[in-house]
């Protein structure tokens, strides 16, 4: 069941879209050429549009089970899919939290029956994320999770973290963090800065962050762990995590589009759609972010999507939940505010998006060459046009885009030889 791709383009090696056309047979990439004759069961016209391996997004809230309400594995996968991802790692702060053998089968069970794209599922590191108890890590991965995060928390107990490390290093596989020290997150519901002094409002200190960052990375160190830092938002965290890799600790860290793009001086008042955590930071901030990504210290882009309620993000600011959608809204946002200003050169940006995280934990996708995995992502980059967040497949419409004119948007999204997504004409 041949697939022929004709007239598309494709990033060469200088960074130029290059004419191609591309055979897909059953879930493999079996060819990648200027001019494909053959003959095929479907041949799609690409009409010049630029072809990309699948995005790649390793920090996603699927809310299932547990928050059906919010998202569920169908609706945040097809969100997935109409942003380009063909590959998303699932958070387990769920109820229940994937935490045992039983859940993590349960929750592959789901994936294989209701998902859109790939889901990866993360294991949590302790019992229910309640940072007492050790979960069963050899047991788990044996189940098929992908790596392990009690994402939405820090593991605030350094021995436990240690121990965590060691036991994640022995079967090779990461430990993934939220890095916040509890003691010092002041109540907050904002960064501590100009905005929290003008309105008023608690601040959650970038100390708060980076101190939890410096210790992990010693933890790293003394346990030999892969040790990944999840939606990295202040200028000290990158300067502790740049100073940890030239001291060859096996630290890597990722960054989300919303705190590349905004600060908490773009903030327009007590909006909770600006509401996240970590918090939007200052100015400075921001331009640390941009340079730790360019220069690799930071090593590749997420969009920590967390989907709420319209009713729960009606909430006042102190207490909404924290968190923004944004699998449907990455690449056109970064496109135009990234490379179509001359910020990031487009290869580097797809090489974020797609290689990178799948270079930093051993994934085998992310690639178009011949042989590889039929994940790619078809993006019309002359389309432009505003965010609207009632156009949103994920049940969650909590964006701080709304009405942003975006440049740049997926057209088709193939995961595994099959369309997963395509836009409607």
């Amino acid at each position: 069941m041949a697939k022929l791709l004709k007239n598309g383009r494709i990033l060469g090696e200088d960074g130029t879209l290059q004419k191609v056309d591309i055979l897909i047979d059953k879930d493999l990439i079996t060819a990648v050429e200027t001019e494909i004759s053959v003959e095929a069961h479907e041949v799609i016209d690409l009409n010049a549009k630029a072809i990309f391996p699948g995005f790649v997004d390793l920090h996603v809230h699927l809310r299932e089970p547990g928050g059906e309400y919010k998202e569920t594995i169908a609706t945040g996968t097809m969100a997935a899919a109409r942003g380009g991802y063909t590959t998303i790692a699932a958070m387990p702060n769920t109820r229940p939290v994937p935490d045992t053998k039983e859940q993590i089968e349960w929750l592959n069970q789901r994936i294989l029956e209701t998902g859109n794209v790939r889901v990866l599922p993360y294991a949590s590191i302790t019992i229910r994320e309640l940072g007492k108890e050790m979960t069963n890590f050899k047991e788990l991965a044996n189940a098929g999770a992908f790596a392990f995060t009690d994402d939405g928390v820090g593991v605030q107990d350094a021995s436990m973290m240690l121990q965590a490390m060691k036991e994640a290093a022995s079967i090779n596989k990461a430990i993934v963090a939220h890095c916040e020290e509890n003691t010092l997150i002041n109540k907050g519901s904002v960064h501590e800065g100009e905005f929290s002094k003008k309105m008023g409002l608690n601040g959650i200190p970038s100390v708060c962050e980076a101190v939890h960052i410096a210790r992990d990375v010693l933890l790293a160190e003394a346990a030999g762990a892969h040790y990944h830092v999840c939606h990295i938002s202040t200028k000290e965290s990158v300067r502790v995590v740049r100073d940890a890799k030239r001291a060859g600790i096996r630290v890597t860290a990722e960054v989300t589009p919303h705190h590349l793009l905004l600060s908490d001086q773009d903030i327009p008042g007590l909006d909770t759609n600006y509401k996240m955590n970590p918090p939007l930071r200052g100015i400075e901030d921001k331009k640390a972010l941009i340079e730790g990504l360019l220069d690799g210290t930071i090593d590749f882009i997420a969009t920590d999507h967390a989907p709420h309620s319209e009713a729960e993000k009606s909430e006042s600011i102190e207490l909404a939940p924290f968190g923004i959608v944004g699998l449907e809204t990455a690449f056109p946002l970064l496109y135009t505010h990234f490379v179509e200003t001359g910020i990031i050169s487009l290869k580097d940006l797809v090489d974020n998006l797609a290689k990178k995280p799948c270079e930093v934990f051993g994934l085998p996708y992310g690639t178009l060459h011949v042989g590889a995995k039929a994940d790619i992502t078809i993006v019309d980059l002359e389309h432009t046009e505003k965010i609207d967040p009632e156009s949103f497949l994920s049940k969650g419409k909590n964006t701080p885009f709304a009405n942003w004119e975006c440049k740049g948007w997926p057209v088709m999204t193939i995961v595994n030889g099959e369309v997963a997504w395509k836009r409607e004409e």
